[in-house]
Parts: structure tokens; C-alpha cells; sequence
């Protein structure tokens, strides 16, 4: 699992973990089923300590992405396409806020931020 970590982020690791498997789980890279590492395993591989492969694992699980069974691991848990969509819409809000306030900061209209996005989207017949 290629899981990249940034310490000048500001990001918490954990949540970068967890962000990434998210992802994984996401796009249907990771399938229902599919093991992940030990924790052990993964803090060694990254280099950080179990505690924090722990926090994010439990965030994971939190969130519905996984579960975990005592002496056996974690697994992807079957996804609910709800909340696929919802983490989906989450991602995306982020990234349109994101785009909005350098549009802001450019001076770029609301008018013009929608052709751009429409233009990227791939038109107005696909809105």
C-alpha cells in the first residue's frame, strides 16, 4: 500500500493515513474483503509509531470504512453507496472551496469560475 506522508503539511499524520486509505477504499482500489496491514506493519513501513497507524485505523473504522477483528486484523468493510457519495460530496466541497477563494484572490468572477468549471466538466450538456 503506497501511502505518502508530508510533515509539512500541517495535516496530522493519522488523518493522512486515514485520508489515503479513504481513497483507496474510494476509488476501488481496496475492494470489501481486502486485508490492510497490521498496524505494527505500517508504522514500520512509514516510520511512525503504532500509535498513530492505531488512531488512524480507529478513524477508519469510526467512519465506516473498516473493521477490525482482535487477533485477525482490519478489512475493508462492504461500502454503503450512501456513504460513498456522501465522503465523495465532502472531498469535492472542499476542493470547490479551495477553488473559490483563489478565484476570489484572482479576482476572477462567479460567472467566470462556472464557464471554467462547466469548460472542465465537460460542458453544459453533462451539468
Amino acid at each position: 500500500m503506497d501511502i505518502i506522508l508530508s510533515n509539512s503539511s500541517g495535516i496530522p499524520i493519522y488523518q493522512q493515513i486515514s485520508s489515503q486509505i479513504k481513497g483507496l477504499i474510494i476509488n476501488g482500489t481496496l475492494k470489501e474483503g481486502d486485508a490492510l496491514p497490521s498496524m505494527r506493519t505500517l508504522a514500520m513501513e512509514l516510520r511512525i509509531s503504532v500509535i498513530t497507524t492505531k488512531r488512524a485505523y480507529e478513524e477508519l473504522e469510526h467512519d465506516g470504512f473498516i473493521e477490525s477483528y482482535t487477533g485477525k486484523g482490519s478489512f475493508v468493510k462492504a461500502q454503503n453507496p450512501d456513504l460513498l457519495r456522501e465522503e465523495n460530496l465532502k472531498q469535492i466541497e472542499a476542493l470547490l472551496a479551495q477553488a473559490s477563494e483563489k478565484a476570489k484572490q484572482s479576482g476572477i468572477s462567479l460567472d467566470e469560475l462556472k464557464e471554467m468549471t462547466e469548460i472542465i466538466f465537460g460542458g453544459t450538456d453533462n451539468v
